[in-house]
């Protein structure tokens, strides 16, 4: 069922709407997914990071200590190119929905790469993400990680199936770490453990009736358990 504003009673011209969205939250925890259907209820353009263009992240899963460097910085020249090239496309009036937030980059790095690493990447970083626009509001989507396992374990797909547990873990307490000191944009935390954000129409309507009131600061939206 295709969801649209109009179907959940929303006026946009009652209503302001954010018009640069970033969904993000660990690995299987549903961003793209969440992404894709606020694109297209909203009718803005979707913007996908494209993990699997990226040739160095199933060595990555295979071996982490000899291939974090390249996968990141290849993430980090895709993204910002991406980014910069969307923003010059849509200078006057940018409507978008991103399953990315750019400064995540960083986490990833801080998990992944050594001192060094991290050195040679921050300088990396700060030349590149001058004039990046920050979003008009962020979705962080959380959830534990015995259900990303199974989430990722479910969909099967070829470059994730050597992702461990144990590194799921660091990932998940980082992100949960980052967003807790995030403040460049107003934040919409969402325990997504119990919520089917592909299938259930009523569950995703909630949210996004939900998200639409997110101005300032951070809020927190956590259904209730065993909700239909």
């Amino acid at each position: 069922m295709e969801i649209t504003l109009d179907s959940l009673g929303i006026d946009p011209e009652r209503t302001p709407l954010p018009r640069y969205i970033a969904v993000e939250g660990p690995i299987g925890v549903g961003k793209t997914t969440l992404a894709r259907r606020l694109a297209t209820t909203l009718g803005y353009r979707l913007m996908l990071e494209m993990a699997e263009e990226n040739p160095f992240l199933e060595r990555f899963y295979q071996n982490r200590k000899a291939n974090a460097l390249p996968t990141q910085l290849y993430f980090l020249f895709q993204r910002t190119r991406q980014q910069k090239e969307w923003s010059q496309a849509d200078i006057f009036q940018p409507a978008r929905v991103a399953d990315y937030l750019l400064e995540k980059d960083s986490l990833f790095a801080q998990v992944t790469l050594d001192v060094e690493e991290q050195r040679l990447y921050q300088m990396v970083y700060d030349q590149l993400t001058t004039d990046v626009p920050s979003p008009d509001l962020v979705i962080y989507l959380q959830a534990p990680t015995d259900v990303l396992l199974e989430r990722i374990r479910r969909r099967g797909a070829h470059s994730e199936h050597l992702i461990g547990a144990d590194y799921l873990a660091l990932l998940n307490n980082a992100y949960a770490d980052f967003f807790h000191y995030y403040d460049r944009a107003p934040l919409l935390i969402v325990n997504a453990a119990q919520i089917n954000l592909a299938e259930n129409d009523t569950h995703y309507q909630d949210l996004v009736r939900y998200l639409l009131q997110t101005r300032r600061g951070v809020q927190y939206y956590n259904p209730h358990a065993g909700k239909n």
